[in-house]
């Protein structure tokens, strides 16, 4: 192995990966495309098992394979000058394993923040002061940014705001044709803090159909819907990513009903419907204000408020022209600071940034 920066992944590599991708089937992988952009190896949870030993083992029976992933990394550091990790549950107990198990030089270490305004994360970084070895905090959400910079007074050089991204070339209009239906339809995708208990009730008895697409390949959550009475305008099912796309061109919008967040739940629905010229309206949280821009490309909702939610659905749906506005609008926010190729690249110069400051000794 001669690259000089190592990347996690939070899961396995499907064998027929590139296979899928390169048939259309879904969307290029973020990882993939990172490590061609700047040069990476890849570590998922099958190699993590195979470098971590007996140790790893015994890890993983402790706390999961995410930590399988952080042993593993601290296992094969000397060969990096910069390791990469996809997410807080494999970065934290990294920069806990440099900082107290290898004192002295080590790698460069960035790490990807979702969420880390959280009770376990906090007391983590306050009593342990992990953030001595991280070098880049890489934020979705301008509220996650502004909340470490405050709490653990870093500089902002090592807090770096990063849109999240979407494969614009699988999600695009010309990819797909939206078929003929009776009446409208409206679309809701995803699980983490969804509020579709406000949802159904802003829709029922609407004319106009609603999809709820209750699924996540990365959220814990269990789905809101369960328990509630389903209106009989509204279909709740899953969805694969080709099918996902399907239902984007097919809805006049998408609906985005949230709970009170800190942090960019509902990020790829949004950035997916986007992509496909399709106006989002959003719960106004404050962990998802950073990409809707009222009235260029969707609108702005109370959270919890299914009179208010009601109101723009109508709204939206009896003025089309505007819907499809807000839509164009979507599309060159992802083409201008969103797409994935946009996302590759502000991350390779994170990573030859801090590649840079170990080669000057800073």
């Amino acid at each position: 192995m001669s690259n000089q920066v190592l990347l996690t992944i939070s899961g396995t590599i499907p064998a027929d990966l590139r296979a899928r991708i390169a048939s259309g089937e879904r969307p290029r992988a973020d990882y993939l495309e990172l490590a061609a952009g700047f040069g990476a190896d890849l570590l998922d949870y099958a190699r993590a098992r195979k470098v971590a030993g007996p140790v790893g083992r015994l890890l993983e029976r402790l706390g999961g394979p995410d930590l399988v992933l952080a042993w593993a990394c601290f296992v094969v550091r000397g060969r990096y000058q910069a390791i990469f990790t996809d997410g807080e549950q494999v970065g934290l107990p990294l920069a806990a394993l440099l900082k107290f198990l290898s004192p002295g030089r080590r790698p460069r270490h960035l790490m990807i923040v979702h969420v880390i305004s959280v009770a376990k994360k906090m007391l983590f970084l306050d009593r342990l002061g992990v953030q001595s070895h991280i070098d880049r905090f890489l934020v979705y959400a301008t509220a996650q940014q502004q909340f470490i910079q405050q709490r653990w007074k870093l500089p902002a050089h090592r807090v770096r705001f990063t849109p999240f991204m979407v494969d614009s070339a699988f999600f695009a209009p010309e990819q797909v044709q939206p078929r003929p239906l009776a009446r409208p339809q409206i679309c809701a995708v995803g699980l983490e803090r969804r509020d579709y208990p406000t949802l159904l009730a802003a829709v029922a008895g609407l004319e106009a159909d609603v999809v709820i697409a209750a699924a996540s390949p990365w959220s814990k959550r269990s789905d809101s819907t369960a328990g509630q009475s389903i209106p009989a305008n509204v279909r709740v099912q899953k969805f694969s990513q080709y099918d996902l796309r399907q239902l984007y061109a097919d809805s006049s919008f998408l609906v985005m009903p949230l709970e009170p967040v800190d942090f960019q739940a509902g990020v790829t629905a949004i950035l997916e419907a986007m992509a496909l010229e399709r106006a989002v309206i959003c719960s106004r949280t404050p962990g998802q204000t950073d990409i809707i821009v009222e009235g260029e490309n969707g609108r702005y909702v109370p959270v919890g408020d299914p009179v208010a939610l009601r109101a723009a659905i109508v709204h939206l749906l009896a003025h089309p022209e505007e819907a499809a506005r807000l839509g164009r609008g979507g599309r060159r926010t992802i083409e201008q600071q969103m797409s994935l190729t946009r996302y590759v690249e502000r991350l390779g110069a994170f990573v030859r940034e801090v590649l840079a400051e170990a080669t000057n000794g800073q």
